[in-house]
């Protein structure tokens, strides 16, 4: 019920889009002749940045590099449960230097980083759920980073088994409304076609009241979203999947980055959460 939503106060790491661009084609989003208006990005990520404090969360930043310009996706950089960073290893040669200038953010918090042995993109592919870890393989992280991962940072990984290209990252089919902070198992909301059949089924078992996505609204980067448990930050474009959300007492927060989903990414793409 609306009244029973309660927001959590997040701590989020960020890097501003000053290099962003669109150089090279490694999901089918990317398209390099298309080009990258830089200031509307600015622009929409400064929008995203506001809006989360303007909600009472902290968020810190780590400084671009010139050389690469996906580095804006600060959540492929790593995941970070109970204070533990499980870094990342790309997939792309493009992508793999991203690591090192998060890496030594992280330490130079006072965080200890583990370099996993086996491809990995951090919360791209591993959604902290409550008592578990979801984790995503078929495009870019592998199943022995679901094993490194549960060894390191001792949480029980839940493999699902992406198969549409277009959701090459498990964090564009799937996001967490409510962790289950209370005790309770929490809820998400993703979208089947996203996954095999075998994934589905485990989905609908451990989530037998999530919220279901269209393609359209998954198309429209709806499922790249950041729930504090009442506010869901969320794709403008996602309008049935906002209906869905503020009929069971959420409050939906529109924030446009369009000018990131010519690279593939969105809200969630571009915010690492510090746990």
């Amino acid at each position: 019920m609306p009244e029973s939503r309660v927001p959590r106060r997040r701590r989020f790491l960020v890097c501003e889009p000053r290099h962003f661009a669109v150089q090279y084609a490694i999901n089918p989003w990317m398209h390099p002749e298309r080009p990258v208006d830089v200031p509307r990005a600015q622009a929409q990520w400064k929008a995203l940045v506001d809006a989360y404090r303007a909600h009472g969360h902290t968020v810190e930043t780590v400084e671009p590099l010139p050389a690469l310009p996906d580095m804006v996706f600060a959540a492929n950089s790593a995941v970070v449960v109970g204070g533990r960073v499980f870094g990342s290893l790309f997939l792309a040669p493009e992508r793999r230097p991203e690591s090192l200038p998060y890496d030594t953010w992280f330490k130079s918090a006072g965080f200890d980083v583990y370099r996993p042995e086996s491809v990995c993109e951090g919360e791209g592919d591993f959604v902290p759920a409550g008592r578990w870890l979801l984790a995503g393989a078929g495009f870019r992280t592998t199943r022995e980073a679901h094993r490194e991962a549960q060894e390191y940072l001792g949480v029980p990984v839940i493999g699902l088994t992406l198969v549409d290209p277009y959701f090459y990252h498990l964090d564009t089919a799937l996001f967490v409304l409510d962790d289950g902070a209370d005790g309770g198992d929490g809820n998400i909301a993703y979208y089947p076609q996203a996954f095999s059949p075998g994934s589905r089924e485990v989905l609908a078992r451990l989530y037998p009241d999530a919220v279901i996505a269209t393609r359209e609204d998954a198309m429209a980067f709806g499922l790249n979203s950041v729930s504090d448990g009442r506010h869901v930050f969320v794709s403008p474009g996602a309008e049935a999947l906002t209906a869905q959300l503020a009929d069971l007492g959420y409050l939906p927060v529109p924030v446009d980055l369009s000018e990131f989903h010519k690279a593939g990414g969105g809200i969630k793409c571009c915010t690492q959460e510090i746990r």
